[in-house]
């Protein structure tokens, strides 16, 4: 069977976010340095826009919210919901995501979501999360992400998701699950799909120590799967999710859902105690100093 079979339907942002999300057996689907401010606007433009060509199958996400393609609330809603559209569109078989932003991919959660909010709120934020992880992680369509700048944290996370990661060769990037560096513990399902990328004595020095990772780095320890010119990186995943595609998509898929089954099904057997443990953990009043320490250290940058 395969994988679009176990997320049912959603209907609405309210649905989204506030309901559970049930996966089969058979599985489909639906933190970091840079933990970035971000305010909600609800005027602004779209946070993802999304180019898809019919003729090839291949759809491009383009991440389009500055300054650095923060994980709000807002904006993984909307890429949760551009994701479920183009799983509903059987001529889509395969998808890009990239960064319209200069020098990021995506700089991590967004503070603001998590600093001085209640805990229904933070609930909220990190179903999301979840929600855009399982998502990616078990989609049918062939992944593949074109890193055209840093990406650490979350972003190393939404890297991670995907199918084959392509980076762009420039010294001055970095990519990894750095959240020890802010006193947070990565959760146990960002800790398994880093285990699962680089396997289990790499992750646990680099979950222990928090380490960025260089391009040429991330080569090395298979973080990333290809390194490329900057400018040439998209068109470099445009051939390469080529070769993918040219394999039967039930075979690919049904393989692809084997081999992350285990992975997916501990987050969904376990979505309600994780958001627990997390709005717990990030409400302590150390925790809460600690990231407002960190906002104000950015403010001072930014002054």
């Amino acid at each position: 069977m395969a994988l679009r079979a176990a997320l049912r339907s959603r209907s609405g942002l309210s649905g989204l976010l506030s309901q559970r999300s049930s996966c089969s057996s058979d599985i489909r689907m639906c933190v970091s340095p840079l933990l970035v401010p971000q305010q909600r606007n609800y005027s602004t433009p779209p946070k993802i826009r999304v180019e898809f060509d019919q003729s090839t199958g291949v759809a491009v996400m383009h991440m389009q919210s500055p300054p650095v393609n923060s994980l709000s609330l807002d904006f993984l809603t909307e890429l949760c919901i551009s994701v479920e559209k183009l799983e509903m569109d059987k001529s889509c078989r395969g998808l890009i995501i990239t960064s319209a932003q200069p020098k990021v991919f995506s700089a991590g959660l967004d503070i603001t979501e998590m600093y001085g909010k209640s805990p229904e709120h933070c609930g909220a934020f990190w179903r999301s999360v979840q929600e855009m992880w399982l998502k990616l992680y078990g989609s049918n369509m062939v992944t593949v992400a074109a890193i055209n700048g840093s990406s650490p944290a979350g972003g190393c996370l939404m890297a991670m998701t995907c199918d084959y990661r392509i980076m762009a060769d420039n010294p001055r990037y970095n990519i990894g699950l750095n959240e020890t560096q802010l006193g947070i513990v990565a959760p146990f399902w960002f800790m398994d799909t880093m285990k699962n990328t680089v396997g289990q004595r790499t992750t646990e020095m680099a979950l222990q120590l928090g380490l960025l990772y260089k391009p040429a780095d991330a080569l090395k320890i298979g973080l990333v799967d290809q390194l490329e010119p900057e400018d040439q990186v998209i068109a470099v995943a445009t051939q390469t999710i080529s070769r993918w595609l040219a394999i039967p998509d039930h075979a690919r898929q049904i393989t692809k859902s084997m081999m992350r089954k285990k992975t997916i099904d501990k987050l969904t057997s376990n979505r309600e105690s994780d958001i627990q443990f997390f709005v717990n953990f990030i409400t302590k009043d150390s925790i809460q100093k600690s990231l407002g320490g960190y906002m104000e250290m950015l403010k001072k940058r930014r002054a």
